[in-house]
């Protein structure tokens, strides 16, 4: 009799051990998965949204942007990265589709958001002062979302940012 009590006190310290083991694995697996380098969260007013980004953080990437793209997924788009904080100006040149720009200092938090920029239109479109992140999303998802100066982006190239990895 003793010895089945071993038994079974044996099996359920290992089926906690497991458990704990799952557990533990859930909450590494969840915190690797906040911040990915094709992923950007943003976060205002209480809500969060996710998009799949697309980086582009050398010079011939970042001319190159969107352009001659016929279409892009909902929650999809273009996070630009500058190596430091800089003047910013973006123009539309061979772009066929309609986007809004979410311009973000070096901390991530959003100073300015153009909307519906039109395609083609060769209209310089400022972002502003100290701009290290500019991110493209599809024109009106902005509004849509109510997203807007404030707003804080959390992505791994923001290494000081107001909402870190």
């Amino acid at each position: 009799m003793g010895f089945r009590c071993g038994r079974e006190r044996s099996a359920r310290v290992v089926i906690r051990s497991l458990c704990l083991a799952a557990i533990l694995n859930l909450c590494v697996t969840a915190a690797l998965a906040v911040c990915q380098p094709d992923v950007i969260d943003i976060r205002q007013n209480g809500s969060e949204v996710r998009f799949q980004v697309e980086v582009v953080d050398t010079p011939e990437s970042r001319a190159q942007g969107l352009m001659f793209r016929k279409e892009m997924a909902q929650f999809s788009g273009m996070l630009f990265v500058y190596d430091q904080p800089q003047r910013v100006a973006f123009w539309m040149k061979n772009t066929l589709i309609p986007l809004d720009m979410v311009f973000a200092g070096a901390d991530g938090v959003v100073r300015r958001v153009h909307a519906n920029a039109i395609p083609g239109d060769l209209t310089s479109i400022p972002g502003g002062d100290d701009i290290q992140f500019v991110l493209e999303i599809n024109g009106g998802l902005a509004a849509t979302l109510g997203l807007s100066a404030g707003a804080e982006l959390r992505h791994p190239a923001i290494a000081n940012g107001a909402w870190p990895c």
